[in-house]
């Protein structure tokens, strides 16, 4: 892999925290269905995305020195 990315927009770190929270949601008497699974991680990805997003203007915005 040459082409790096933040950890939060990898779909396989939020995949296995999705899954972990459903494991222990189970053992807790709540069942997440596998299929809506992949919905939850697409959605907590694009969420990510967007606020890293935002948070790279507001940077910009209020910083007060220019970049070089």
């Amino acid at each position: 892999m040459i082409e790096l990315k933040s950890w939060y927009t990898s779909k396989t770190i939020w995949g296995a925290m999705i899954a972990v929270i459903a494991s222990l949601l189970h053992v807790s008497g709540i069942d997440i269905p596998s299929a809506d699974r992949g919905l939850i991680v697409d959605a907590i990805v694009n969420i990510a995305g967007a606020l890293g997003g935002l948070l790279a203007v507001y940077g910009r915005v209020t910083a007060r020195s220019g970049i070089k």
